[in-house]
């Protein structure tokens, strides 16, 4: 009989046990329901880069971009653009000569109105558009163009550099930023000579690149509070900038990685690219393996930076045309993949040309004729369905 009271009592405490952690398991479980889900702050745009102002010399840049361009953009489901612009395209100065700090804030009013009038275009069909500094007064990541002083030395550079970012943010006052967006600076790093393209690269010290953003953040939003603002990623656009993050700016990661799938034999990349191991995707290339998980790695930090509530955005991603294409597809798949399914966005670089959908020069692709072009629709369909 005391056996039987003792088992009774033990049951009982099981019993018991399990109601109650049932009770606590549901409790949190119905917690977390009703805690909403953090999402990214920034919207999942998904569009292009356009290279219209990409050149320092208006006279030697890619033209101008038909309207057609956005027709299609809209057409096939795209709703972003991003405008890389050199500084010294809308500024006025003798181009015999290198650029004097004394023309730096000297504007040339037709080439503002031609900028304007490509972003108010991209509006009329919808599609946000990102302003870019991709040339900054005193600084490049490209070299090309000699500049009068160094961004990340010099104070009058830096006032250079939030003057002309004032001077944007007051053309466009009164765009809504679900239009209109300002993308700081191209992918900010030291440069040990600012005119070898080969140069090594690093990232700016932290609390500088900071003061930067503060400065021109300022600017901007002295034109209109709730104006937009993003910033791309120090070290090239590769790593996130935790310096910045209580400045209510988004950061622009970058679609890169890694450079032997995506710049493989881009003379600005590789000196000497005739010894370069064949691209594959997944594979052993050279002395790594190449997969999914190792951009799943990568990227991280920026889907981190995106629960810790700062708004993250890919800029720029893509390959270029010596990239075989089953390779590029299939790389790309993957990265763009990584990025959706943490709602990150992302813009090609670019839209027409080496890395785009349209004229891609590839020697390797079964074209589609489009109104003329050469359409890539293997890369289309996989971007639209993303």
């Amino acid at each position: 009989m005391e056996i039987e009271k003792k088992q009774n009592r033990r049951d009982f405490i099981k019993k018991t046990g399990a109601i109650a952690g049932s009770i606590v398991m549901g409790a949190q479980l119905s917690l977390a329901a009703s805690q909403p889900k953090l999402t990214n702050k920034l919207p999942k745009w998904k569009g292009f880069n356009f290279l219209d102002f990409f050149s320092p010399d208006p006279n030697k840049g890619r033209g101008k971009s038909k309207e057609e361009y956005f027709k299609w953009m809209s057409d096939w489901g795209f709703d972003f653009v991003r405008l890389p612009m050199a500084y010294p395209y809308y500024v006025k100065f003798d181009r015999e000569k290198p650029i004097t700090t004394s023309r730096i804030r000297k504007f040339d009013k037709k080439r503002v109105e031609e900028i304007e009038e490509l972003v108010y275009l991209a509006h009329k069909y919808n599609l946000h558009v990102s302003l870019n500094l991709h040339r900054a007064p005193g600084f490049c990541v490209n070299a090309g163009f000699q500049e009068p002083y160094n961004l990340w030395t010099s104070e009058e550079a830096m006032e250079d550099f939030a003057y002309h970012w004032k001077f944007w943010a007051k053309r466009f006052k009164n765009v809504s930023r679900e239009k209109i967006s300002f993308d700081l600076l191209n992918e900010p790093c030291v440069r040990e000579d600012m005119n070898d393209q080969h140069s090594k690269r690093s990232a700016i010290p932290g609390d500088q690149y900071r003061k930067l953003a503060l400065m021109a953040s300022k600017a901007i939003r002295s034109a209109n509070p709730d104006h937009l603002i993003i910033a791309d990623g120090n070290n090239v656009g590769r790593d996130v900038i935790p310096e910045i993050m209580d400045l209510d700016i988004g950061q622009s990661c970058r679609g890169y990685n890694p450079a032997i799938i995506s710049h493989y034999k881009a003379s600005w990349v590789y000196k000497d690219s005739s010894n370069l191991p064949e691209p594959k995707w997944p594979g052993q290339v050279g002395d790594q393996y190449l997969s999914k998980a190792m951009l799943e790695e990568m990227y991280k930090p920026w889907i981190e930076l995106v629960q810790k509530g700062v708004g993250v955005h890919c800029g720029e991603c893509g390959a270029y045309n010596k990239t075989p294409h089953d390779v590029f597809l299939a790389w790309f798949s993957d990265v763009t993949d990584v990025l959706t399914e943490n709602g990150i966005g992302f813009a090609l670089w670019e839209f027409k040309g080496s890395f785009g959908i349209l004229d891609s020069g590839r020697e390797d692709v079964d074209y589609e004729d489009w109104y003329g072009h050469k359409l890539d629709r293997k890369l289309l369909d996989m971007l639209m369905s993303k």
